[in-house]
């Protein structure tokens, strides 16, 4: 006898049952209600990339040991798409003289890193993708900081819950420069600093030594010494205090803050969990103003970030914040006590759902005790018998299954009733 295939997911993905997606759904949905208040509009893209969209500009990390890259049969090399930016930046790009900037855009996609899948890192997760596009300053900058937090509050977070460190990337650039750093030294020192946070204090230094005689960290820490970096902190030191005035309060200055991606140009922030059970970085993101130029035209300034449902989920379930799940589930179990009472429960199913209500309708030869039960197991939690009589008499007894209580009422009043969740 053959081997049955293996019902498991492949390794370091998800299957969502539909409990698992509705929990999803939920965080989703909580997404999108702040974005949408904000003006932001949602867009999407095929996974499928040519490869040498994230050889340009991804961090060098990702694209030799992460993403999944192979050869089409039409010979052409193709990448299941490890981040969202480049593929927002081809998109602006191919239509840029088409549509009025700045553009508030974001999405939901789903995203394929190959790494080995430990807590918070799978081989595919979902990502919001936050980005004001066509607008340079520190407006935009303090908008989608802001952003960032609001979303977290809106699932009931506490700024004492997460903080966001904030630094430059300019700034940084500028204090390699003081310390007399060539272009691909300062790409070495920036890789080198990225990776400050898992190493060795000694380790660090030995290599950072290997790049400079001088620590452009302490060019940062002494920024008096040099003019150009005096300028950028100030404006990065401005931006944190205008986060505090608009009542984010928990934004600081982590000088070896750096993002691992090779295109971001201006300020890079990353929010972690202050809980001592979840200590990590829950996401980031900053300014990329050149990657757009990549395709062809002037350079168009961005800011933005991206949030993964894994390491947000974490979060949420840390400071039992998580959405319930029940917001699109069925509100509503329509028995029938025979077979034949079927079509008529289907018939009044429909009148409910035009109204909005979201109806189960039973299609076994269950008994009604049976089905009772079935609606318990389904977590549905009301339940109506629709048969002849209730035809006849265009009255119901609508049983609340958590507590066994029953009331009558005409069914035209139903549907108010389920509206108003009672």
């Amino acid at each position: 006898m053959a081997d049955h295939l293996s019902t498991e997911p492949y390794k370091g993905v998800r299957d969502f049952y539909p409990a698992d997606w509705a929990r999803m759904h939920a965080m989703f949905a909580a997404m999108r209600d702040v974005l949408q208040t904000w003006g932001y509009e949602e867009y999407n893209a095929s996974p499928l990339e040519r490869a040498e969209l994230y050889e340009a500009k991804t961090s060098e990390e990702i694209v030799s040991e992460q993403t999944y890259t192979f050869t089409d049969r039409g010979d052409r090399r193709v990448t299941l798409r490890p981040e969202m930016t480049p593929t927002l930046a081809r998109m602006v790009s191919a239509k840029r003289r088409e549509m009025p900037f700045p553009l508030r855009w974001f999405s939901i996609p789903n995203v394929f890193r190959y790494e080995r899948p430990q807590k918070g890192r799978l081989r595919e997760h979902y990502q919001l993708n936050v980005d004001l596009v066509g607008a340079s300053g520190s407006e935009a900058d303090l908008e989608v900081i802001t952003l960032a937090s609001e979303i977290l509050k809106a699932f009931g977070a506490k700024e004492s819950d997460f903080i966001i460190r904030v630094n430059s990337r300019a700034l940084l650039t500028a204090a390699c420069a003081a310390a007399k750093l060539s272009t691909e030294e300062t790409r070495k020192y920036l890789r080198l600093l990225d990776k400050k946070a898992k190493m060795d204090a000694v380790a660090f230094e030995t290599a950072r030594a290997e790049i400079s005689a001088q620590d452009p960290l302490a060019i940062v820490e002494n920024a008096s010494s040099d003019p150009a970096v005096a300028a950028e902190k100030k404006a990065l030191l401005d931006t944190i205090e205008a986060l505090t005035r608009r009542g984010v309060g928990n934004a600081v200055f982590d000088t070896t803050l750096t993002r691992g991606f090779d295109y971001y140009t201006g300020i890079v922030f990353e929010i972690f969990d202050t809980d001592p059970a979840n200590p990590r970085s829950l996401f980031g993101g900053g300014r990329f103003d050149k990657l757009v130029a990549l395709f062809g035209g002037d350079p168009i300034p961005a800011i933005g970030f991206g949030m993964g449902d894994v390491t947000l989920a974490d979060f949420l379930e840390t400071h039992n914040l998580a959405p319930s799940a029940g917001a699109h589930a069925p509100q509503l179990y329509l028995g029938t006590p025979s077979p034949s009472d079927i079509p008529g429960a289907q018939a009044f199913a429909a009148t409910l759902r035009a109204h909005g209500c979201r109806i189960f309708v039973n299609l076994t030869e269950k008994s009604l005790g049976d089905q009772v039960k079935d609606a318990v197991r389904r977590g549905i939690p009301l339940f109506i018998a629709y048969g002849a009589d209730e035809l006849a008499t265009q009255t119901v007894r609508m049983k609340i299954l958590r507590t066994g209580e029953e009331t009558g009422l005409p069914v035209s009043e139903l549907p108010i009733h389920l509206k108003s969740g009672s």
